[in-house]
Parts: structure tokens; C-alpha cells; sequence
């Protein structure tokens, strides 16, 4: 895949950037020493091998592979900081950046280790870099009603720290937005933005019951919108912004070829598209790749430049 320039006319936007999903393996493999935690293998080229994309269940593996290993606040701290730099090299200035906490949780950190770590990091890439963050942390979907509403209540705690929304990851087709209903009516009554995932692994209902029952602000992916035109017509006329990731959506699966990406075909018909990497270690992207896979799909950086400016939070 070709490189863009890290400079260009138009600083980039990154909206949709899982932080666990960003660590390289030659931090990974620092941080298992620094934790006493062991790895499958021993070097840093053999856990090249092991994040090399095959399909969905082993992006999976490797997920768990990431974050079983990352326990403290340093290492939370690190991992964002090390995104940071790397996506300044490609023009980044701002990004809203997701975590997990209640994985991190159930896995041995605790609530304030989790996303006070997150925010030690948001200062540290502030002063070093430049680059201005804010924190989206997603519920978990299919972890208990009660760890939703602690997510939401933790972000509330951290707000003047930068975290600004709640997002909604994990398995979309088992567990549609309605379930979340709850947990994301106490986010707005505590002042956070509802932020999503939707319409990347189920279909145009899924977009459509984020939009209803969790009042989206913005919506994370939502290229599946595309199957119900009228959908999409109500997705332009609300002005909601989509997080769009070219090769997160290849490699997963969720379109068959970058050819038929529906990123022209959405943005023809009026919806305001970002462009971001999802999971960029473990999918083999970096902010460059995915905006030189967009300008090859005929977008105008220009037209993405302003979607991320409308997006953000």
C-alpha cells in the first residue's frame, strides 16, 4: 500500500482509534518483560508473525494476546503515548481515542489505573507531540448491565481529564444497541457523547437502533447504512458523522474489496465521512494507508479534513 506524506494541505483527524489495538510488538514484548507476563514467543519478529492478519478469530487472539498483558497505569499511560507519536507522523492533530476499561478490569486493573493511566497519557502526547486528545471508552456489549453503568460513571468521574463520550464495542450482531439503552440514558444525563459501533458487522438495523436508542451522536463505522437508502438520506439529513476504516473493513470482512467501498457512495449521497485505523497493529494499516486508500476511492482530503472537524467532540 502506497504512503502519503506526513505533512499535507490538511492536518488529519483521527476519530476511531482503539489504543489496544495500536500497541506494536516491540512495546508489547517490553511491556510482558516489565510485567513478568509470558508470551507464546520470545522476539519481536516472531510476534510480527503472530499479528499478521489471517481473519476475525484470530484478530481476536491477538486482542487477547494485547491486552492480557497490560495490567498498570504506566503501561495504559505508554500505549497512548506511543500512538500519538506515531499518528503526528502522519499530520495527526487530534484524535479521540477508544479503551476498554471493564476489559482491563476483569483482567486484574483497576477502574482508576485503567483511566487514569489514559489520562496521564492524554497530557504526556499534549506536551510532547502536540497532538490534542480526547477519550472515548467503549461498554463492552454482553458484559453485565451493572459494568456498563460503572463505565459510564467512571467516564463522568474523568471528564475534566479528557474523556468526552461513551462508545459501544464488541460482538454488534449478538447484542444490538437496544440493550445499551440504559447505560447510555445515564451517559447523557452525566453530560457524555454517545458514540457508537455500528453497522460494521450487522446490517442497517443496528445503525438505525443506535441512532434511536442510544441517540448517537456520531456513529463508529456505519457503513452498512448503506442497504436502506432512506437510512442513509436521514444519516445526511441529522449531519451525523460516520468513522470510517478502509482496511479495518477489508480485512474483517465487512466489504469484500476496497473497490466496493461504500465510502463514495456515501459521501455522494450527503453523509459526512472521517477517516481512521480502527485496530491499526493488528490490522497492518497506519493512518497514511488509510487515508491514501481514501484519495484512491476518488475522496477529496479536503471533504474528509471536514468530516473529522464536524465529527469531533
Amino acid at each position: 500500500m502506497p504512503e502519503v506524506a506526513a505533512t499535507g494541505p490538511f492536518p488529519k483527524i483521527e476519530l476511531h482509534i482503539h489504543v489496544e489495538g495500536s500497541v506494536r510488538p516491540e512495546r508489547l514484548l517490553q511491556i510482558a518483560l516489565r510485567n513478568d507476563h509470558p508470551l507464546p514467543v520470545s522476539t519481536v519478529e516472531e510476534l510480527r508473525d503472530l499479528y499478521r492478519f489471517r481473519d476475525f478469530a484470530h484478530f481476536i487472539q491477538t486482542w487477547i494476546l494485547v491486552t492480557s498483558t497490560l495490567r498498570t497505569a504506566d503501561d495504559f499511560r505508554e500505549i497512548l503515548v506511543d500512538y500519538a507519536e506515531e499518528a503526528a507522523g502522519y499530520g495527526a492533530v487530534y484524535l479521540e481515542a477508544i479503551f476498554s476499561p471493564a476489559e482491563r478490569v476483569r483482567r486484574g486493573a483497576t477502574w482508576d489505573d485503567v483511566f487514569s493511566g489514559f489520562c496521564d497519557g492524554v497530557a504526556e502526547a499534549r506536551e510532547r507531540f502536540g497532538v490534542e486528545i480526547r477519550l472515548t471508552p467503549d461498554i463492552t456489549r454482553g458484559f453485565t448491565d451493572e459494568e456498563a453503568a460503572e463505565t459510564v460513571r467512571y467516564c463522568a468521574k474523568y471528564r475534566d481529564r479528557g474523556v468526552v463520550g461513551v462508545g459501544l464495542g464488541g460482538l454488534e450482531a449478538e447484542f444490538p444497541p437496544e440493550l445499551s439503552a440504559d447505560a447510555f440514558a445515564l451517559a447523557r444525563e452525566l453530560g457524555l457523547a454517545s458514540v457508537p459501533h455500528a453497522g460494521e458487522v450487522a446490517g442497517a438495523a443496528s445503525v438505525q437502533g443506535a441512532i434511536e436508542a442510544l441517540h448517537a451522536d456520531r456513529i463508529r463505522h456505519g457503513i452498512r447504512a448503506v442497504e436502506d437508502p432512506g437510512l442513509v438520506r436521514e444519516i445526511a439529513g441529522r449531519g451525523l458523522v460516520l468513522d470510517v476504516c478502509p482496511l479495518s473493513n477489508l480485512r474483517t470482512g465487512a466489504v469484500a474489496t476496497l473497490a466496493e467501498h461504500p465510502l463514495p457512495t456515501l459521501l455522494d449521497a450527503g453523509v459526512r465521512c472521517s477517516i481512521s485505523t480502527d485496530d491499526p497493529a493488528m490490522f497492518d494499516t497506519d493512518l497514511g494507508r488509510e487515508h491514501a486508500v481514501a484519495t484512491g476511492l476518488g475522496v477529496d482530503p479536503r471533504v474528509l479534513y471536514d468530516g473529522g472537524v464536524a465529527g469531533a467532540l
